[in-house]
């Protein structure tokens, strides 16, 4: 199969070098590269699988010259990735290196309903694992939910156990799932603390990451980005 990025690669190193500027800053934090950066330049980008990315030769003030492999984290899945790839990598580098203030949120937004395959089959996987792993014990009652009703709700989940040995107790589970939803709250925290503005839009972000996990942190991630390329497009 061929790489659609890399096929691209000739034009994309020639419209890259109008951006010196930004190359240098590709350098600089991406590359992780000390010193003055006199040039930088782009030598090749390419979406390989798990290693995806850009070359970039440069030169030091010192006269040294030297070259960076800049991965795509995530990868581009195909060319029309790439501009707003670039222009998202743009911000943060240059928010990272000091020139470009951090984008601030004023407002919470619940995630947009985008249906995926890969989503569903992996959270329908893991609500039947919940399921037939940690069934709460027999004679248990929820939300005024008939014990007759529980049980036999669940009376399929007490015969897997029953017959394979294998499960959790229902607290355990439960347990586990505060554990990784509360260090997801924190990681969504401490985003917060750079890129939202005021207590009760914080408050929001941190209480439903606690509830629902991964597509809020990973929707306040999405809208830091959509503000960072908004401010470079404005500057250019």
């Amino acid at each position: 199969m061929s790489d659609p990025v890399a096929s691209k690669s000739t034009f994309l190193c020639m419209y890259m070098k109008n951006h010196p500027d930004t190359l240098v800053a590709y350098v600089k934090y991406f590359g992780k590269v000390e010193g003055n950066v006199l040039t930088a330049e782009m030598s090749s980008i390419d979406s390989k699988a798990c290693l995806g990315g850009m070359t970039l030769l440069y030169k030091l003030k010192s006269g040294q010259s030297n070259t960076t492999r800049v991965t795509f984290d995530p990868l581009l899945s195909k060319y029309e990735d790439v501009k707003p790839r670039l222009l998202s990598m743009k911000a943060e580098a240059q928010e990272g290196l000091g020139m470009l203030k951090a984008p601030q949120l004023t407002t919470f937004r619940f995630p947009p309903f985008r249906f995926s395959l890969p989503a569903a089959i992996a959270g329908t996987s893991i609500l039947v694992a919940l399921y037939l792993i940690s069934p709460p014990p027999p004679g248990t009652t929820l939300l005024s939910i008939p014990v007759s009703t529980m049980d036999s709700f669940f009376s399929p989940a007490h015969a897997f156990r029953n017959a394979t040995g294998f499960g959790l107790s229902f607290r355990t589970a439960c347990t586990i799932f505060g554990v990784i939803h509360g260090a997801e709250a924190l990681y969504t925290w401490s985003l917060c603390r750079k890129y939202v503005k005021g207590a009760a839009v914080t408050a929001t972000y941190v209480g439903f990451t606690l509830l629902l996990g991964i597509p809020i942190w990973m929707d306040l991630k999405t809208r830091v980005q959509e503000k960072r390329i908004e401010s470079v497009m404005k500057v250019e």
